[in-house]
């Protein structure tokens, strides 16, 4: 095979790793970038019991701080999400840092060897074709590992949920986790025995309106609207996907939002907050948008789609609600 071959595959394999590398940047739009963030006070830990809704039940959570302020509506947004994501290594960039750099120095070898700076990439091509392939093999990994990783997670297989605005049992003592995912932590947190409630249409009523308008504060990318309706905890998972969007160069907008149908999953007290977990299933158009040009990299701007989820809200004793936590429907 002619160097001249070498370089042409390079180049293609190159393509197909960077396309692959794209795919969970735009497959994953909407508030809640369709993945589980968020808590659930003690039940964090434990997926929510299934509705009519969602007979499947629900995901467990995959991005949830460890602990959160004593109050959702005093202290700041919690920054252990973005901090998490952060720290987290990036598969990508460390990739094409690898390449940048192997590109750079056959550039500098071909310099030296008197044949220019582009003839130590000819010399060098099949390698680098060959390293682009060991990257493509494993990009194919991660995708495959993360796929298979959500659709293996535990989830709560019981039959005989509870329907609209009735309670749930009492959960049994070895349900109850040891800290308190939403609000709280601690040994405080332990001490705390979850009571069912009763909810009434107005809580009801509340959820609808809190579904329509965090979708359309976050469209907007109003951070003021979404401090106001949602914990600190949500707050910096929304803050992040949006700034994410900002650096990609993206803008994803959400319009006609459509409760189709909805029950409750929990509702439960814990110290002086009230908890409910609610499954939704809800149409709405999404669309992802190219900042520059204004043309749509993903999604459709007029084809509704249905999405099923698990939301969780929260409230301080006679407060207002706020959204806790958003878990895919499996």
């Amino acid at each position: 095979m002619s160097l001249i071959s070498l370089a042409r595959r390079g180049r293609a394999v190159a393509l197909i790793t960077g396309a692959l590398l794209l795919v969970p940047l735009v497959a994953e739009a909407r508030p809640g970038g369709g993945r589980s963030s968020g808590s659930r006070g003690s039940f964090t830990n434990s997926a929510p019991p299934s509705t009519n809704t969602t007979p499947g039940g629900a995901q467990t959570f995959q991005r949830s701080a460890p602990s959160s302020p004593a109050s959702p509506s005093m202290a700041g947004p919690s920054a252990a999400g973005a901090a998490a994501q952060a720290a987290r290594p990036s598969f990508a960039r460390n990739m094409m840092m690898g390449i940048g750099a192997g590109l750079l120095g056959a550039g500098l070898f071909g310099m030296l060897s008197g044949s220019g700076f582009f003839g130590g990439l000819a010399s060098l091509a099949g390698m680098l074709g060959f390293l682009l392939q060991i990257g493509l093999i494993a990009g194919i990994i991660m995708l495959a590992i993360r796929f298979f990783r959500r659709r293996s997670e535990p989830q709560l297989a019981g039959a005989g949920a509870p329907y609209a605005r009735q309670g749930y049992d009492a959960p049994q003592p070895q349900q109850t986790a040891a800290r308190m995912g939403g609000f709280g932590g601690g040994a405080a947190a332990a001490a705390v025995q979850p009571q069912p409630i009763e909810l009434a249409g107005d809580d009801f009523n509340a959820f609808e309106r809190l579904l329509g308008e965090i979708n359309a504060a976050y469209s907007s990318e109003d951070e003021a609207g979404l401090r106001q309706r949602t914990t600190p905890e949500m707050f910096g998972y929304f803050d992040e996907d949006l700034s994410d969007n900002a650096r990609r160069g993206v803008a994803d907008r959400v319009s006609d939002v459509k409760l189709l149908q909805g029950d409750l999953s929990q509702a439960w007290r814990e110290g002086d907050l009230d908890y409910a977990t609610v499954a939704m299933r809800f149409s709405l158009i999404n669309a992802a948008y190219d900042r520059k040009t204004g043309k749509i990299v993903d999604g459709s701007s007029t084809q509704p789609q249905e999405v099923s989820e698990y939301w969780t809200f929260v409230r301080e004793r006679g407060g207002a609600w706020k959204l806790s936590g958003i878990q895919q429907a499996a």
